[in-house]
């Protein structure tokens, strides 16, 4: 995929001198309206209409789908903005199936709606016993989805996680009517995040083992770390008011980074290739890294990822938090800084008010 021309750089640079923290939900919100206010009061116009959307989010796995569409929401109507994860909704469907009761109700209600070439106790049986390596039929994703939206009032729904294989592209451009959504503009979100990037977002995440707060040792750390002298590792302390000060771990496997979703990270290239092609529908092309030698030209220091490193004070014996812009090599070997989301967003916000026309 030649990167830098299916996914120009955008431009979010300014010749202002302020300077915003990018975590604290007030300061964003500023830096939203000097970057892109325009856009926002007429995105914010067009929901106040009652206008909605779909949107299928298309990017490698873990390259932020799920945050830039959250991140949307928050800055233009949290109420009338949804993330919709078939990932998530089929978790779901785990714990219904472990309910005499919503086991029955599910049934029934696939007796009674789903059409396709598999049994209802086929599909409880894939239900039961899914894996990542097998997909579930397309039709019974459709008819769950429906299911599941019937619940909702009509929102924007930002999809993540459908179309995931490549005979589902046929269906995603029919998706809006097979879910009732017959009037809205539907649009495709590629999503480019170089192999790298993702590679080091897996090796260096923890979790905490109580309340789940993810972290990342070297991309966002919590408040509290601590250092471990006999094995020289320093480590992040969960700083969650409702949890404990607890020890953040990394999740089983993370340390081989993205060795064993390889195939995956192939297939989901193949799908924004295929996507990237389809005629008549609109795209919206994100990107999450510029290279280095550009940055100057393109963002705004503040926009570029930090990397986190930490060195022990043998004297106060004490932490000490550094910071350093990320470089990471891009899929095409070149030296490039990734982007926080906030900067990703901006070009969502300004490419999406194109799209709809407004």
């Amino acid at each position: 995929m030649e990167t830098i021309m299916e996914f120009p750089l955008s431009k979010t640079k300014t010749g202002s001198n302020l300077r915003f923290d990018l975590n604290n939900p007030k300061e964003r919100e500023k830096y939203f309206y000097l970057k892109a206010g325009r856009e926002i009061k007429k995105l914010r116009q067009y929901f106040k209409k009652g206008n909605t959307f779909v949107a299928y989010l298309l990017g490698k796995k873990n390259s932020g789908k799920g945050t830039y569409s959250k991140m949307f929401a928050e800055i233009i109507d949290p109420g009338k903005i949804e993330h919709f994860s078939i990932g998530d909704m089929i978790r779901s469907i785990d714990k219904e199936l472990q309910d005499k009761k919503k086991k029955k109700e599910l049934i029934d209600f696939l007796r009674k709606n789903y059409r396709g070439w598999h049994s209802v106790d086929k599909l409880i049986s894939a239900l039961e016993h899914r894996s990542t390596k097998t997909l579930l039929p397309t039709e019974l994703i459709l008819v769950l989805v429906k299911r599941e939206i019937a619940k909702r009032k009509k929102k924007t729904l930002f999809i993540d996680g459908f179309p995931r294989d490549l005979d589902q592209i046929s269906y995603s451009l029919f998706f809006r009517d097979l879910i009732g959504y017959r009037d809205d503009p539907d649009i495709f979100v590629l999503i480019d995040v170089p192999e790298k990037v993702i590679d080091e977002r897996i090796k260096s995440r923890v979790v905490c083992p109580l309340c789940q707060t993810s972290r990342n040792l070297k991309l966002l750390p919590t408040s509290k770390v601590g250092y471990d002298r006999k094995k020289r590792e320093f480590y992040l302390l969960c700083d969650n008011p409702k949890c404990r000060e607890i020890k953040l771990m990394p999740k089983e496997g993370d340390s081989l980074g993205i060795k064993p979703i390889k195939d995956r990270l192939k297939k989901d290239g193949k799908l924004i290739a295929e996507a990237f092609a389809l005629q008549g529908i609109p795209k919206v092309l994100l990107r999450n890294s510029v290279p280095k030698n550009l940055a100057e030209d393109y963002v705004d220091d503040y926009e570029i990822t930090p990397e986190y490193y930490y060195e022990f004070g043998e004297k106060n014996k004490k932490v000490q938090v550094k910071e350093r812009p990320w470089v990471a090599r891009d899929d095409e070997g070149k030296p490039s800084y990734s982007l926080l989301p906030p900067p990703v967003v901006v070009s969502l916000i300004r490419q999406v008010a194109k799209v709809l026309n407004l």
